[in-house]
């Protein structure tokens, strides 16, 4: 007796949890609360800032650079902070007391409010660092409020990794104004530099980046690009000295094979004048 062959329907294979489960995208924070949580991206971005951050006439051990570091700004509510991706303070010990490294920024210790602050704009955290956000009674004030009426932070700067856009706002009687950007830089002439967009490759990673510039555009480099190029620049002077040198014994094998010609010539003509009872010597 021969088995009928049965005939399923065809059905999808399962689904694998990549597909089911949440991605990095739904799961900004295991707290329901927390608005979002610093991205790889804050990683690089920060720390290019700080290694770039090199104002003139401004003496760098007197010089305070904090990332995601929280900023207690009210001694009333001393628990009170924000926490800028990246902020300067110009005026303060580079160590704490200039001994040890801070935990935090305490502005009731310090006295001295940050010159320039940035925010990295996140979709989590966009109102609140645009100033779209009211505070509320009872609670911390925002973070616009903070930057422009207690802190009075001179300059603050807002910029998406997203959409590669750069918002800068200036102080100006009390209040910020956005600020023209010249040639796409933001221009802080009391510090000799400029904040502006560069494309290139920083940490293998070839995307926008958020670079300081010298009023004049150029770039300031980080101590690894500083090193590459001095690579580079001894290399080449390398490369240019090895061919100095082989051009000159280049010269000086033409000159000893011409030397050489000229004596062959030499020693035919004095064959020729002897052999026409010449001496060549008479004509030394």
């Amino acid at each position: 007796m021969i088995e009928k062959t049965r005939f399923l329907p065809q059905t999808d294979p399962p689904l694998s949890p990549r597909q089911t489960l949440p991605t990095m995208y739904d799961l900004p924070s295991e707290d329901p609360e927390e608005p979002g949580l610093p991205d790889e991206y804050h990683c690089y971005q920060s720390p290019l800032l700080r290694h770039t951050f090199r104002p003139v006439n401004v003496d760098l051990d007197e010089v305070f650079v904090g990332i995601d570091l929280n900023l207690y700004y009210d001694w009333q509510h001393s628990n009170w902070y924000k926490r800028p991706d990246w902020f300067a303070v110009l005026g303060v010990s580079r160590l704490y007391e200039g001994e040890n490294l801070r935990l935090s920024y305490v502005m009731w210790q310090e006295q001295v409010s940050p010159f320039v602050t940035v925010e990295l704009l996140s979709p989590s955290t966009a109102d609140e660092d645009l100033g779209r956000t009211v505070s509320q009674t009872g609670r911390p004030p925002t973070k616009w409020y903070v930057y422009e009426q207690i802190l009075r932070v001179p300059y603050y700067v807002v910029f998406s990794g997203a959409t590669n856009e750069i918002l800068g706002f200036r102080l100006v009687a009390g209040v910020y104004e956005q600020a023209e950007l010249i040639g796409g830089c933001l221009p802080i002439p009391q510090l000799g530099l400029s904040l502006g967009l560069w494309q290139g490759i920083y940490e293998k990673i070839d995307r926008t980046w958020l670079r300081w510039f010298t009023l004049e555009g150029e770039l300031i480099l980080t101590p690894q690009e500083k090193a590459q190029q001095q690579a580079a620049q001894s290399q080449q002077q390398t490369a240019q000295a090895e061919q100095q040198t082989a051009q000159a014994e280049q010269r000086a094998a033409q000159a000893e094979q011409q030397a050489a010609q000229s004596e062959q010539r030499a020693q035919r003509l004095a064959a020729k004048l002897r052999e026409l009872n010449i001496d060549p010597d008479e004509f030394d």
